[in-house]
């Protein structure tokens, strides 16, 4: 990868991340709609929500909360900056996890019993798709020699067969990460979370806009990842089917139930083990 082109990249993430991420966010939920028999809200709703709560009065129940929240936005950022600047996968992958951390943080100081189960929930969702993560650039080192997304982008075009098994472990965690049913236990973006909003009850005004705008960020990089698994084709092949894999979790989250936390931790440890953990043991054989 060039790196004039990839400081380019790195810094349109930055200013156009939170642009993309919320066209992701109304197209979702557009979709959404559509499946359930609605009209379903402008593909902008999304920018026009944050707009509103930048407007509305922010209650700090500490100020502690906006400091994590700051943090968790500025990791974030990070995260993004790194991937799309062709550097390290695994330091862009340190990053995204430091930055879920401080989302925790921030709903943990509140001291109220929604956020704080909100919290828990959190964590133990991190460990059940850490593991799956963490596969993910050890089997592009595996197949390129590298860890640095430049070199993957440029590997081979068969890395996405021979890592076909961590490409449905990945997918599989995706449902987790986007807060997707059946796995969206610790927040959900839908009115039938029994902990009302669970991780972000207690955030309001400028302080939920943040947590919006990083997860708009997130989304962003989460599509990244997905195209990095079929970055060799070029990007006029890649990019569509990134998408067209992005928006099957739209069809996971409105055609499964809720599942507990134990299922959720059971299943996520299964598919890490079958899928991840086997094809990483049979790559040598392949590669």
């Amino acid at each position: 990868m060039n790196t004039h082109y990839a400081w380019w990249l790195a810094g349109a993430f930055v200013l156009l991340g939170p642009l993309v991420g919320a066209l992701l966010a109304g197209i979702d939920r557009r979709l959404t709609a559509r499946m359930q028999s609605r009209q379903g809200p402008p593909i902008l709703q999304p920018v026009y929500d944050v707009l509103k709560l930048f407007e509305k009065d922010t209650l700090v129940v500490t100020r502690l909360q906006t400091l994590y929240l700051w943090f968790f936005l500025l990791f974030m950022v990070i995260s993004g900056f790194i991937l799309f600047l062709g550097s390290d996968l695994l330091l862009s992958l340190f990053a995204l996890t430091v930055s879920g951390i401080f989302l925790c943080l921030a709903a943990y100081s509140t001291n109220s019993p929604y956020s704080n189960i909100g919290s828990s929930r959190e964590l133990m969702l991190m460990m059940a798709y850490e593991p799956m993560l963490i596969l993910v650039p050890l089997g592009f080192y595996l197949t390129t020699d590298s860890f640095r997304v430049a070199d993957i982008v440029a590997g081979s075009p068969w890395q996405v067969l021979q890592l076909s098994g961590i490409l449905v472990g990945f997918l599989f965690v995706l449902t987790i990460k986007l807060r997707k049913s059946p796995f969206d236990l610790s927040t959900s973006h839908h009115g039938h979370q029994e902990l009302v909003k669970g991780l972000t009850t207690d955030f309001s005004g400028s302080d939920l806009a943040l947590v919006e705008i990083a997860h708009w960020y997130e989304n962003v990089i989460l599509l990244g990842w997905l195209y990095l698994f079929f970055a060799p084709w070029g990007p006029w092949l890649a990019l569509p089917i990134a998408f067209a894999l992005f928006f099957v979790e739209v069809l996971v989250d409105n055609t499964h139930a809720r599942l507990t936390w134990s299922s959720t931790l059971k299943a996520t440890w299964w598919v890490t083990l079958l899928a991840g953990v086997t094809n990483l043991m049979l790559l040598p054989l392949v590669v």
